[in-house]
C-alpha cells in the first residue's frame, strides 16, 4: 500500500515483514522479502545483517559469507559481521568434510553392490596414494579383514 516513491520506507516495512517471517520460522519467505528490501535500498544493512542471518540458518553459507563482506565494506564497525566473516571459512570446512564423507559412503555402498556378486567388496582392494607423484596404486587383497 506504500507508493513505490517512498523507497526507503519500503525497504523497512519489506525488512520488518523479513523479521516477522523470521520468528513465524518462515525462512525462504524472510528471504525474499530482505532481498526487496536491499534492492530498494543496498545500503540498508539491517537488511543485509538480517538475510546473512537467514542464510547461515538455511545452511546457505556462501550467500551469507557473501552479506557479511557486503556489510563490512559498508560499515567495518558492525561486530556481528566481523565474528561471522572469522567464523564461516570454518564452517565451510565442516560441511565440505562431512559431504566428502557421505559422499564416499555412498560411492563405497554402490562398489559393494556392484562387487557383491563376484564375492567381492571394496575392502579387497586398498588404495595407496605416492607421496612424491601425487598417482595412485590399487592392490587386490584376497581376505581383507586378516591384514588389519
Amino acid at each position: 500500500m506504500c507508493p513505490c516513491c517512498f523507497q526507503k520506507e519500503r525497504s523497512i516495512l519489506f525488512s520488518n515483514r523479513a523479521a516477522a517471517r523470521m520468528k513465524q520460522d518462515k525462512k525462504e519467505m524472510a528471504i525474499n522479502d530482505c532481498s526487496k528490501a536491499i534492492q530498494l535500498n543496498p545500503s540498508y544493512i539491517r537488511a543485509i545483517l538480517r538475510r546473512a542471518e537467514l542464510y547461515e540458518k538455511t545452511d546457505k553459507l556462501d550467500e551469507a559469507l557473501e552479506d557479511y563482506k557486503s556489510i563490512l565494506e559498508k560499515d567495518p564497525s558492525v561486530h556481528q559481521a566481523r565474528e561471522a566473516c572469522m567464523r564461516l571459512p570454518k564452517q565451510f570446512e565442516e560441511r565440505n568434510e562431512r559431504l566428502k564423507e557421505e559422499m564416499l559412503g555412498k560411492l563405497k555402498d554402490l562398489g559393494n553392490l556392484v562387487l557383491r556378486p563376484f564375492g567381492l567388496s571394496t575392502e579387497n582392494f586398498q588404495i595407496k596414494q605416492d607421496s612424491s607423484t601425487g598417482s595412485y596404486s590399487i592392490n587386490f587383497v584376497q581376505n581383507p579383514n586378516n591384514n588389519r
